[in-house]
């Protein structure tokens, strides 16, 4: 609609965290990303990453859970909602299956399990960062 092509980035996580998904653009060569969420940093991306691995790398500090184990592990290649057609704009239909189609595509591993193991936790004042929210329960 604004003369970009949809492009989505599918941020995958270990459980019981949650997968998170955000709308890819590129200007002058450079990715950002547009991301609605609650949580006050997983936000918004400026468009100054040289590639999407490089812009996903940028969510990585911020993805934890309460305890502060991090828990990003991979993220999709850029997936091109043109190709699924133009229905998902305007629909009342449940969008189940594009999500399927999302989760099953073509993803690149952030870090091995070994190194997982080695990740150090997100400290106290990262944690309490988290208690800022746009809306509260």
């Amino acid at each position: 609609m604004q003369g970009r092509r949809p492009l989505l980035l599918d941020l995958k996580t270990v459980r019981p965290d949650f997968d998170h998904v955000v709308a890819l653009y590129r200007t002058n060569g450079r990715w950002g990303a547009i991301s609605k969420t609650n949580h006050s940093v997983l936000r918004y991306r400026d468009p100054v990453y040289r590639d999407v691995r490089e812009l996903a790398m940028s969510y990585f500090h911020e993805y934890f859970l309460d305890d502060g184990r991090k828990t990003l592990r991979s993220f999709s290649k850029p997936f091109d909602l043109s190709k699924v057609g133009t229905g998902w704009l305007t629909t009342g239909e449940n969008l189940a299956d594009l999500a399927h189609r999302l989760d099953r595509s073509p993803h690149t591993r952030i870090l091995s399990a070994a190194n997982a193991r080695h990740l150090r936790p997100a400290d106290r004042i990262e944690l309490l960062a988290t208690d800022v929210v746009e809306y509260k329960k």
